[in-house]
């Protein structure tokens, strides 16, 4: 039996090909990133909700995030227009520790940045919070530090069963 070959898709697989390097390939695992690397690690924008302070953030993960090492979090805010400007409380999860003071405060009228180290205690996902204030009105902005490899624990609550036709669900106690 002979398959037929779509020349777009074997053109996609050669060029993803030559994009994967060969270690990832072969199995291995990529080298660390060098400090260079460290350095463009993209800035991602906080999530805001509507009838916040008006303060944009960004941050950016200095390093990658290992258990007992300071992490440099980068934090970028923006839109500070009070004319006694915003502060910043830090305020991290259990598992995570902050180097330094817990409160900032920000002039208004510029691009502000600041750079705060976390030390995270064990692998897992943590949360940096930040509770900015301006002009009466508060926002808190959750930033995520995962370290190392493991994924997010979740708390099972229900039972895991099966149905006739094979669909897994979670039965989930009423209330």
């Amino acid at each position: 039996m002979k398959l037929p070959i779509n020349p777009t898709f074997a053109i996609a697989c050669l060029v993803l090909a030559a994009a994967v390097p060969a270690t990832v390939l072969a199995g291995g695992e990529l080298p660390p990133p060098t400090d260079r690397a460290q350095r463009t690690m993209p800035t991602r924008a906080a999530g805001q909700k509507p009838g916040g302070t008006g303060v944009v953030v960004e941050f950016q993960l200095g390093a990658t995030p290992r258990p007992g090492q300071p992490t440099p979090v980068v934090l970028q805010f923006e839109g500070v227009t009070a004319p006694d400007g915003a502060t910043v409380r830090l305020s991290p999860d259990p598992g995570l520790s902050l180097q330094g003071g817990t409160t900032l405060t920000l002039p208004p009228g510029s691009r502000s940045t600041a750079t705060v180290l976390v030390v995270s205690e064990r692998e897992g996902l943590a949360y940096l919070n930040l509770f900015v204030t301006q002009k009466g009105a508060s926002s808190a902005i959750s930033i995520p530090i995962q370290t190392g490899d493991s994924p997010p624990l979740l708390k099972s609550v229900g039972e895991q069963k099966a149905t006739p036709d094979g669909e897994r669900l979670i039965m989930l106690p009423a209330k």
